[in-house]
């Protein structure tokens, strides 16, 4: 099969993509695979760096407010169909998948065009904008959440999950925590605001770092390396216990999960489904800065189901998030309960679930 895949701008829609790659290979090692992405996202580096065929096309989103910058917008998006379908022409692909982000509108939409089977996917609670105007042309739209059905056809939704979940699920205990100062074998919190950090998760769990002291378990506190000086230098006036390490980046994150007692963070998809994969107990503090404040709407998927506590970041404070770790991490019945209410959350077969919904339109064709 030869798959073209586009999507970006964060990780959240890049990696689903390379989990969906990564078992496409895995059931036929002769797929071909072209994934279209721009030159500024975060796609240009993680895709090459994975050794997938890249190509970029010129794209901007629209701003939400009135701009002429919007008559640019609309000038590249018409340009990107264009230089879309000549991608499409030269690749010939069997399908064409969009895993969100403005990059793929125009390569989706052109792809539906030439009459060449699509697919999109919306990992999140409620749908993005591109996904929402792309559901109209393409063939099968697959979501993860059963509360963003009314934002697609009925007659074009699959529930496949996120195939993130299926590329961590099996991962092992590789001991890893020790390289960063931590104990081996010992109950651990990771308190982690995503790849560029959050500035509120991290004042609140500077600020709660006191009460950490002759805690029962260790903490490991990930600032993002945006953040990282500025929280070092505030921690050089503070007394931070021995038993929590701050770190400004995590490479490989989700190898060191198995580790990991309790989740302190937000409520993306990508987080999510390494979540539920790995039945991990969570609090989680979703960002108010997303559209129509989906990350809500993702951490109740498990909030209503027992399997996390949420913190709105409006009543956040060093205490509260103190008061919250404590409480879980010194009660091991409940995060017991959690991380099973977690785990059967979790979908762990979805890569192989979006891989047959391809497969069985490329054979329909």
């Amino acid at each position: 099969m030869r798959i073209l895949v586009s999507g970006g701008g964060t990780g959240g829609h890049i990696y689903p993509a390379l989990a969906l790659i990564d078992e496409a290979k895995k059931k036929d090692p002769t797929t071909k695979v072209l994934y279209v992405g721009t030159n500024r996202g975060l796609e240009s580096r993680i895709v090459p760096d994975a050794g997938i065929d890249f190509k970029t096309i010129e794209i901007q989103g629209f701003k939400r407010s009135l701009s002429l910058e919007n008559f640019k917008t609309v000038y590249l998006f018409l340009k990107s169909i264009h230089e879309s379908k000549k991608i499409i022409k030269e690749f010939k692909p069997d399908i064409v998948v969009g895993t969100g982000g403005y990059v793929c509108g125009s390569v989706v939409f052109a792809a539906s065009q030439m009459h060449i089977p699509t697919v999109i996917h919306e990992q999140n609670s409620v749908a993005g904008v591109t996904n929402k105007f792309l559901s109209h042309f393409v063939d099968k739209v697959a979501i993860c959440f059963d509360d963003v059905r009314s934002n697609f056809p009925e007659n074009k939704i699959v529930f496949t999950g996120n195939p993130r979940a299926q590329q961590v699920a099996h991962m092992e205990n590789k001991n890893r925590l020790k390289e960063y100062g931590l104990k081996d074998n010992y109950p651990t919190v990771l308190i982690f605001g995503g790849s560029r950090g959050a500035e509120g998760i991290n004042q609140a769990a500077l600020d709660a770092a006191s009460k950490f002291k002759d805690q029962p378990y260790q903490v490991l506190f990930v600032t993002g390396q945006v953040h990282y000086d500025e929280i070092k230098k505030q921690a050089a006036q503070k007394e931070i216990p021995s038993n929590m390490i701050i770190q400004p980046y995590i490479s490989n994150m989700p190898e060191i999960l198995p580790e990991i007692d309790l989740i302190v963070g937000r409520a993306g998809a990508t987080s999510l489904a390494e979540i539920t994969a790995l039945g991990i107990p969570s609090i989680l503090i979703p960002s108010p800065y997303v559209t129509a404040d989906h990350q809500t709407k993702n951490a109740m998927s498990l909030v209503n189901k027992n399997a996390a506590k949420m913190i709105t970041e409006k009543e956040l404070t060093g205490a509260k998030l103190a008061d919250a770790v404590d409480q879980l991490m010194n009660d091991s019945a409940q995060r017991s309960e959690m991380a099973k209410n977690a785990s059967d959350a979790g979908v762990r077969d979805a890569a192989d679930r979006l891989y047959n919904v391809l497969k069985d339109l490329v054979n329909q064709k």
